[in-house]
């Protein structure tokens, strides 16, 4: 029953996919984060199925790449781009720790949160209007399941900024040492998926992905003094954006010049 109250869990909290509503408890938390990766495979389904219907009934190509940019938001309800808006504007506030720590729980958006959203999603679109190979798509589509799976790995393993908040809770509920196993080994599948699919963008995807990882652990542990639920769906937000754009790199620099699947 922790298994199925976990997996209804993760719906509720990183989707708006409907799920049955009930009243949690700590224990029925345990384990609801090896579910929030599934959460990146429906997108990434999501992604493959647009990408098909938009070539069979000829839809424009501004239209396929504007749908496929959103599709990420309407599963997700934009959880993670709050959390890229809001460690934005503490990044660029060049205050100290705590200031900064209370410019994440600010309601209230910035400007550069602005213009770090605009500037993210010219990126974002400009590599997704390149995405044009199935392979390619498939790779980017599994990414969301790898992003997820490393930004659950950090919330069980890296240190909290405060030792309140919701990540805290969240990591203080879960069985850490089955979960983190659990989420490694969905890591590991994710990324040998992406490999198998189209061997050097998947390569490029994962260390992409991998080094994404690197530098927000370096990254939240200088700013912030650890992570917490902002800095996390920041993570998620910047890996998905820098696989995507690794992809693109691939099939334009390196495609011509190896063999892919």
């Amino acid at each position: 029953m922790k298994i199925i109250k976990g997996f209804v869990i993760a719906f509720s909290i990183y989707s708006k996919i409907p799920v049955p509503q009930f009243d949690w408890k700590e224990e029925d938390m345990q384990y609801h984060l090896c579910f929030f990766p599934l959460i990146g495979l429906i997108i990434g389904a999501l992604e493959a199925g647009w990408f098909f219907l938009g070539n069979a009934v000829e839809i424009s190509h501004l239209c396929k790449t504007l749908i496929a940019v959103a599709i990420p938001l309407l599963v997700t309800g934009g959880f993670h781009m709050d959390g890229f808006m809001d460690t934005m504007d503490a990044f660029h506030s060049y205050q100290d720790k705590e200031k900064k720590l209370e410019i994440l729980k600010d309601p209230h958006i910035g400007a550069f949160s602005v213009l770090m959203l605009v500037l993210y999603y010219l990126i974002y679109g400009a590599a997704y209007a390149e995405l044009t190979e199935l392979s390619a798509i498939l790779v980017v589509g599994i990414g969301f399941a790898l992003s997820r799976s490393l930004s659950g790995i950090g919330v069980v393993s890296l240190k909290a900024a405060k030792k309140d908040g919701m990540l805290a809770y969240f990591a203080d509920s879960a069985q850490k040492k089955r979960v983190l196993a659990v989420l490694i080994i969905e890591a590991v599948v994710y990324s040998g998926c992406m490999i198998y699919v189209n061997l050097w963008a998947g390569l490029a995807a994962v260390v992409v992905a991998l080094l994404c990882y690197g530098y927000y652990s370096w990254k939240s542990r200088k700013e912030f003094g650890g992570i917490n639920g902002d800095t996390a769906g920041y993570f998620v937000s910047l890996c998905e954006n820098a696989m995507a754009v690794a992809v693109v790199v691939v099939f334009h620099f390196i495609g011509n010049c190896f063999p892919v699947k």
